[in-house]
């Protein structure tokens, strides 16, 4: 049996090799592709005459480095060019709105500078407790599919 495993040692690592990258499409996390590069560092060790006992420390010493080195950097580096623009509830923050019927501390309706309209109540803290309609509101939060509003200056977030 130990004769066949240093025979066909390549055909394992090559198998693993598969494995590997299949997997991390799957996951995107980077481990597995660096698993990948250390089997093919178990490979060429394997090309290179080493004996199959010494090709997996080689190709696990192989991973490790390359997990606790190069993964970091290059996790930070995909993570760095994440899209920063607002969406949901935090693109609605901040918004500017008109009053379309009248809000008060129960109802109310408001139509979005981005073209939504809305169902609306006084923001707890606002100096007002109805606010006409035309009246120009900031989104101060969201409280499920009603927007609470105040008359105040746009909060910067």
């Amino acid at each position: 049996m130990a004769e066949f495993m240093a025979s066909y040692a390549w055909v394992i690592w090559l198998a693993l090799i598969l494995i590997f990258l299949v997997v991390e499409t799957l996951t995107l996390d980077l481990i597995f592709l660096m698993l990948a590069i250390g089997s093919i560092g178990g490979l060429v060790s394997h090309f290179l005459g080493a004996p199959f006992l010494l090709q997996i420390p080689i190709a696990g010493v192989i991973a490790l480095l390359l997990i606790f080195s190069i993964r970091p950097p290059l996790l930070r580096r995909l993570r760095h060019g994440s899209d920063p623009t607002k969406s949901n509830v935090e693109a609605l923050l901040g918004l500017e709105a008109r009053v379309l019927a009248a809000v008060t501390t129960e109802s109310g309706s408001v139509k979005l500078s981005n073209g939504d309209t809305w169902t609306a109540r006084v923001f707890p803290n606002a100096s007002a407790l109805e606010l006409l309609p035309g009246s120009l509101v900031y989104v101060k939060a969201i409280d499920g599919a009603t927007a609470l509003v105040a008359p105040e200056e746009k909060v910067q977030l």
